[in-house]
């Protein structure tokens, strides 16, 4: 795997890119207060399904209708990428524990 770093400039033509990668960025952090929420509630991690159909549902909202300039495919592969994190971490915790 390899992995490439850019600098983006601000300039004009870059001004829609940002706005993704921002609008991107809430949705990153909508999905983690979710899953604080959730964990809070009912001591279990959210299921990956159900915040993908959440957000789809969020998206027809008129307050939340900007979700719809981030492409679907990158919305999945964010749910996809906090799944595995909190899987990972409560992983950890349980071998932690078992010590």
């Amino acid at each position: 795997m390899r992995t490439y770093i850019f600098k983006l400039y601000k300039a004009k033509r870059n001004k829609k890119l940002h706005k993704v990668i921002n609008i991107a960025g809430i949705i990153y952090n909508h999905c983690i207060a979710l899953h604080k929420r959730y964990y809070r509630l009912f001591k279990k991690f959210l299921n990956i399904y159900k915040l993908q159909k959440h957000l789809t549902k969020l998206k027809k909202i008129d307050k939340f209708r900007y979700f719809k300039e981030v492409g679907s495919q990158a919305i999945q592969d964010i749910t996809q990428r906090i799944d595995r994190a909190y899987k990972l971490f409560f992983r950890l915790i349980n071998c932690f524990l078992e010590i």
